[in-house]
């Protein structure tokens, strides 16, 4: 049964819990490894985290998760699809739960441009 619950919002992957990253997976039609991606504590910090992960790691996360490797290059390819939206723009910034409405203009224009250079220093670093 598929969960009526909506997917969690790309800007906001990097602060992703287990459960977005379990809606997530269902959405790019790789949701049979949901339970064993929340087992493994995969939340949103770790899959930007991925981008820094060695060989040995890669295939550690992959034997551990049960992955095949096209899923595993799905789950990649979609990944760099998200920070390029990032870098682009293109993704609605949500204003977070605790903070109040008269700072949403500021905590947008804020949070845009902290998330879009986060992402150009991962597509960076080594």
């Amino acid at each position: 049964m598929i969960s009526k619950e909506k997917a969690p919002e790309p800007l906001d992957f990097f602060i992703w819990t287990v459960e977005d990253v379990g809606l997530w997976l269902e959405e790019i039609n790789l949701g049979s490894y949901r339970q064993i991606f929340k087992e493994n504590g995969v939340n949103g910090e770790y899959l930007e985290g991925m981008s820094m992960f060695t060989t040995e790691q890669i295939l550690r996360f992959i034997r551990r998760c049960h992955m095949k490797w096209g899923d595993f290059i799905t789950l990649c390819k979609e990944l760099r699809r998200i920070k390029v939206a990032c870098l682009k723009g293109e993704q609605r910034v949500r204003q977070p739960w605790w903070a109040p409405s008269c700072f949403s203009v500021v905590f947008t224009k804020t949070a845009k441009r902290n998330r879009q250079c986060r992402v150009v220093s991962l597509k960076l670093e080594p």
